[in-house]
C-alpha cells in the first residue's frame, strides 16, 4: 500500500503543471496579449488623464487653430495637431477617453447586474416568474435600441447619466436571456440537486453554486458588449444627442471634426482611429476569454504550447 501511494503522489503535481495560469496562456496568444496591453493603456490614460491634462485640453489658442500634426513647433502636446479652437488633440483624446470609458463601463456594469440578476431568477424560479421576466425582455427588445436611445435622450436631455441609463436598458435583455439559458442547464446538474437535497436555500444555491458557473460566460459577453456600447455612444454623440460640450468623448470629437474633413482630416481621424482600435482589441480579447474561461475548450490554448514547444525542440 505504501509503494502504491508513493507512486500516485506526483500525479497532482503533473496535472498542476499541465494547467498553465491565465497570464501564461494570454502571453502565448500574441493578438490577445497585445489587445490586453492596449486596453490597459487606454484605461490608465482614462483614469489619470483628466487630472494631468484637463486644463490643457480646454485651453484655447486661436494661433494654433487646425495646427497640422507631426510637428513639435508648438510643443509635444500638438504632435497630433490642434483642433478648430487651437486646443491640442493629444490632450483632448486622452481626456475624452475618460468619458468614453465611463459611459461604456457604467452601461455594461449596470446592464450586467440587472440582466444577470433577473436571468438567475427567471432560470431558477417557477415558470410563472420566468414568463413575466421574459415578457419584460421581449418588450425592451421590440424597440430598436438606437431609436429608443434617441427618443429617451431627446426627452430627458443629453448627459452622461442619462446616456448610461438608456444604453443600459437596451442591453439588459442580452444578459437576461443568456443567464436564463445557462441557469436552465446548470440547475439540472448533480451538484445543484445535491445542494437542494441537503436543504440549501434558493438564494444560496443561486449565488453560491449556479452564479460561479455562469459568470465566465457573462464576463465574455460583457467584454464584447463593451465595444458595442462604445460604438453606440459614438453614434449618438455623432448625431448630436450624446455628450455635450464642455464634456468630450471620442464620438463627439468625430462629430466636431466632420466639417473639416477636407481641410483638417486629423480632427476626426484620431478619435475615429481610437474607437476602431479599442473595439478591435475588445473583440480579440473576448474571443480569447471565451476559450480560456471555458474548461471544455481551454485545451485549445494548451495545445498551442505543445506545438510551440515541439517546434522549438525541432
Amino acid at each position: 500500500m505504501t509503494d502504491m501511494s508513493l507512486a500516485k503522489t506526483p500525479a497532482p503535481t503533473t496535472e498542476a503543471k499541465a494547467a498553465p495560469p491565465l497570464l501564461a496562456m494570454l502571453w502565448r496568444d500574441k493578438l490577445a496579449f497585445f489587445s490586453a496591453v492596449i486596453l490597459i493603456l487606454i484605461i490608465v490614460a482614462a483614469l489619470i488623464g483628466p487630472a494631468l491634462l484637463g486644463e490643457m485640453a480646454n485651453d484655447q489658442n486661436l494661433r494654433g487653430r487646425n495646427f497640422a500634426p507631426f510637428s513639435l513647433a508648438r510643443g509635444w502636446e500638438f504632435f497630433l495637431g490642434g483642433d478648430s479652437l487651437g486646443r491640442p488633440m493629444l490632450a483632448r483624446l486622452i481626456v475624452a477617453a475618460h468619458s468614453t470609458i465611463l459611459i461604456a463601463g457604467g452601461t455594461v456594469l449596470a446592464a450586467a447586474i440587472v440582466g444577470a440578476g433577473l436571468g438567475l431568477v427567471a432560470g431558477y424560479m417557477g415558470k410563472s416568474t420566468s414568463q413575466v421576466i421574459m415578457r419584460l425582455a421581449d418588450v425592451i427588445m421590440s424597440f430598436p435600441s438606437l431609436l429608443l436611445a434617441v427618443v429617451v435622450l431627446y426627452v430627458l436631455g443629453p448627459s452622461i447619466p442619462n446616456m448610461i441609463l438608456v444604453l443600459a436598458i437596451t442591453r439588459i435583455p442580452i444578459y437576461l436571456r443568456t443567464t436564463r439559458a445557462e441557469v436552465l442547464e446548470v440547475r439540472e446538474r448533480m451538484f445543484v440537486q445535491a445542494a437542494i437535497v441537503m436543504g440549501a436555500s434558493h438564494w444560496r444555491i443561486i449565488f453560491r453554486h449556479i452564479l460561479p458557473v455562469v459568470a465566465p460566460t457573462l464576463v465574455t459577453i460583457a467584454t464584447l458588449d463593451f465595444a458595442f456600447v462604445m460604438l453606440a455612444e459614438s453614434s449618438l454623440s455623432f448625431l448630436g444627442i450624446g455628450v455635450q460640450p464642455p464634456d468630450i468623448t471620442w464620438g463627439l470629437m468625430v462629430a466636431q471634426g466632420r466639417p473639416y474633413l477636407t481641410s483638417a482630416w486629423w480632427l476626426a481621424f484620431w478619435p475615429g482611429l481610437l474607437i476602431v482600435i479599442t473595439a478591435l482589441s475588445l473583440n480579440l480579447l473576448s474571443g480569447w476569454m471565451r476559450i480560456a474561461l471555458d474548461p471544455n475548450q481551454r485545451w485549445r490554448l494548451e495545445t498551442k504550447k505543445t506545438k510551440a514547444g515541439s517546434k522549438t525542440n525541432g
